[in-house]
């Protein structure tokens, strides 16, 4: 990204705003598929432009550019300053210069494999497709890696001059099953993570891809998932959609102060409930926290130039924060964190979750079964619903085990369960320590108008909530 001088375009630019920053992004991503062991996709594509932000009159305007020029960067700003000056008119909330710190500094995802030859990927995808497809009643595999190398660099008029550097890394592997009219699936498929191509190493994929194979068969000769309540123990893998659905995008407070209102709902979450709201049990510690290097929405600085640092959103199972950025700090009074992003350079940034993480309890996974005496484990998340408030929902899983009298008996099929957000999180019983916790992450995450798709990170270990709806049926 050494097109232009960020900095010497700043200094071409003359305009009467209260503060300018230009934020550049080039992002090369590289997506491979196996499907039946046929290639399905086998391309690479960079996307690469400059988002001009100006302050005018306590309000911003942007204006993104793909063709990289002083000129053209010139024109941006100005086109920004223009349409600043004109929302100014009808400003419903002005901000001030406080919510665009000065920061200075870099950041790297880490890795240990920068880079391997193109055509020993394939092969490895193309050898965990074999393994994905070792029985006749599997009638469809598919193995892929997306891989993205993203740079970006911010500079502004009162200092900030920052640059990241992004490695992420995401396999998937699935296989389908079937027997007659019975269908049943096995995959991993959010394992999206900071790293290097150290990922793919073959041994290790082969025999994950061995095992989801295993358990799609069993799954066909499963009994159906019994409906009653009962203990529910989740897989951390599930836990990263619990947290994404009824806590992350619930405490958004560009959500919460109805900005999104239109499109992806409100929440059930009100002002008044920061520092106030028993959102879980006891045992309950979430945290905004983007120093785990190898999670997938780890980063030095947001998009308003503001360092990220780990903060408890809910401790002792009381709501603290929201996930807010400066602006919508500034609106709400309320305390945020630095999440204030954009999915690419042609987007403004708005509140977004980023790694948000269930902290690690005290009980290995043993004790956790144990200590059930009527109940079942899910892991692996198939199906989802939550309204527009983010408080009712319910969730199917891929694969589940009954416990009885403290331990894992046969498998079940087609498990889900329902609940009501707070509720739900004040029945949790037990949360399993370090040896249980596990990083997960997901590209997909939508919001905003027009729409971004980020990428945001989960962590957590296995959790027991006591006395939860079951039931079965796909």
């Amino acid at each position: 990204m050494k097109q232009v001088d960020l900095k010497k375009a700043l200094n071409n630019i003359n305009i009467q705003a209260d503060w300018v920053g230009l934020r550049e992004v080039k992002e090369t991503t590289t997506y491979r598929v196996i499907r039946d062991l046929n290639p399905e996709s086998n391309h690479t594509s960079t996307d690469h432009g400059i988002m001009a932000e100006v302050l005018v009159n306590g309000q911003f305007g942007y204006f993104a550019i793909n063709n990289i020029s002083y000129e053209s960067i010139k024109y941006a700003v100005e086109k920004a300053y223009v349409q600043a000056l004109s929302a100014s008119k009808y400003s419903v909330f002005s901000f001030d210069e406080s919510v665009r710190p000065k920061s200075v500094g870099s950041y790297e995802s880490p890795y240990k494999v920068k880079d391997i030859p193109l055509d020993h990927l394939m092969h490895t995808l193309i050898e965990s497709n074999h393994k994905l497809r070792d029985s006749n009643k599997i009638v469809s595999a598919i193995s892929m890696a997306r891989l993205v190398d993203m740079d970006m660099r911010f500079v502004s008029t009162n200092g900030s001059d920052f640059n990241q550097s992004f490695m992420y890394v995401g396999p998937g592997y699935r296989a389908i099953a079937q027997d007659g009219n019975i269908v049943q699936s096995r995959s991993y498929m959010d394992q999206c993570m900071q790293a290097g191509m150290e990922v793919f190493e073959e041994s290790r994929v082969l025999d994950k891809c061995q095992s989801i194979c295993k358990e799609a068969i069993e799954l066909l000769g499963a009994e159906e998932c019994p409906t009653e309540n009962m203990d529910l123990v989740l897989h951390s893998d599930q836990m990263l959609l619990q947290i994404h659905e009824s806590i992350g995008h619930a405490l958004e407070v560009d959500r919460i102060l109805g900005d999104e209102r239109n499109y992806a709902g409100w929440s059930f979450v009100n002002l008044e409930d920061f520092g106030n709201l028993k959102y879980g049990s006891d045992i309950m510690n979430i945290t905004f926290d983007p120093t785990i290097p190898e999670e997938f929405a780890s980063y030095g600085f947001d998009d308003s130039g503001m360092e990220a640092k780990k903060e408890f959103i809910i401790k002792d199972g009381v709501l603290l924060r929201g996930l807010g950025g400066l602006e919508s700090q500034q609106r709400s009074n309320i305390e945020g964190v630095a999440n204030f992003r954009a999915c690419s350079w042609n987007r403004a940034p708005i509140d977004r979750m980023a790694n948000l993480n269930l902290e690690p309890g005290d009980s290995n996974f043993n004790e956790i079964i144990s200590s059930v005496e009527k109940g079942i484990y899910m892991q692996t998340n198939r199906s989802w619903s939550i309204d527009d408030f983010r408080n009712k929902f319910q969730f199917g899983c891929e694969y589940a085990q009954l416990i009885e009298n403290g331990k894992l008996t046969k498998t079940v099929r087609n498990p889900n369960y329902r609940a009501v957000s707070t509720p739900f999180w004040n029945s949790l019983k037990m949360v399993g320590n370090k040896s249980t916790f596990d990083v997960y992450g997901t590209p997909y995450c939508g919001k905003g108008e027009p729409n971004q798709g980020v990428r945001v990170g989960h962590a957590s270990p296995t959790c027991l909530f006591e006395n939860i709806e079951i039931f079965g049926g796909a």
